[in-house]
């Protein structure tokens, strides 16, 4: 089974899904930071076998709207919500890997009607953290673009499929291949998790929750603890051999979790 590209406008920002189909209930992927919907691809295909699955290129990034005026948290939330209006998903699952997890978090507990269920890929709840913008700003900064090949980039961001698959986020132009996403943009998305806790939104969700970590994540060892002591009925997975991008170096290790989890669910 292949997707095929569904469009979804919410107050003028256009936003581009890959929709993979199925007949099942509904999942709703969301990709990290300055990443793709493409990343999800291997699980996703699978999981069209049973479920109605949509994965989203988030504003700011891929082909969705590169420059939309609004980066703030609730933007982000407000427009999962429209994904699955307008796209006719009833009480979707919700699934987001690092950033696109923290998206996820927050559309569960501000809209606990509208999501069945919600699964964590190295993603927590955390305290703010000021330095936030200015790392990642100097991460991307480090990226030595335009790469000369794809090859290349997939070699500068470590190689093997994590690396292949931030490769293929990128665009090819005549002078070699471009980040899909604007620096200035990607900094401006985190300056809420800068001077504002997620803790609060996190006791708010009400609905079943899967977190998956990796092994060598970047989610802090007293967040987790943190996370599972405020709701000690989520369901939690570390996943050996993995770091942050375990969505991508694992997607078939991830995709046995989340239909047994979506099974459970539906």
């Amino acid at each position: 089974m292949t997707w095929s590209e569904r469009v979804v406008v919410r107050d003028g920002v256009r936003l581009v899904c890959r929709d993979w189909g199925g007949s099942g209930p509904a999942v709703v992927l969301l990709h990290g930071l300055a990443g793709h919907a493409g990343e999800w691809d291997v699980p996703a295909r699978r999981l069209s076998e049973r479920f109605r699955v949509v994965a989203v290129d988030q504003r700011g990034h891929g082909a969705s709207e590169r420059h939309p005026d609004d980066v703030s948290r609730a933007a982000f939330v407000a427009d999962v919500v429209a994904v699955a209006e307008q796209l006719g998903l009833d009480r979707p699952v919700v699934v987001g890997q690092s950033l696109g997890g923290h998206t996820a978090m927050l559309t569960a507990a501000a809209h606990p009607a509208l999501v069945r269920a919600l699964v964590l890929v190295e993603a927590a709840p955390g305290d703010p953290d000021p330095q936030a913008p200015q790392d990642i700003g100097a991460w991307l900064d480090s990226w030595p673009v335009p790469f000369p090949s794809r090859a290349a980039a997939a070699s500068f961001f470590g190689g093997g499929p994590a690396g292949e698959g931030w490769a293929a986020g990128l665009e090819r132009r005549e002078d070699g291949w471009h980040a899909r996403f604007d620096r200035g943009v990607m900094v401006a998305a985190l300056a809420e998790n800068a001077v504002r806790s997620s803790r609060p939104a996190w006791r708010q969700v009400g609905c079943p929750t899967l977190v998956v970590l990796a092994q060598s994540g970047i989610i802090p060892g007293p967040d987790v603890d943190a996370m599972l002591g405020q709701r000690p009925e989520t369901l939690a997975v570390s996943l050996p051999g993995t770091g942050h991008d375990l969505h991508l170096e694992r997607p078939e290790v991830l995709h046995g979790l989340l239909e047994t989890f979506l099974a459970d669910v539906a």
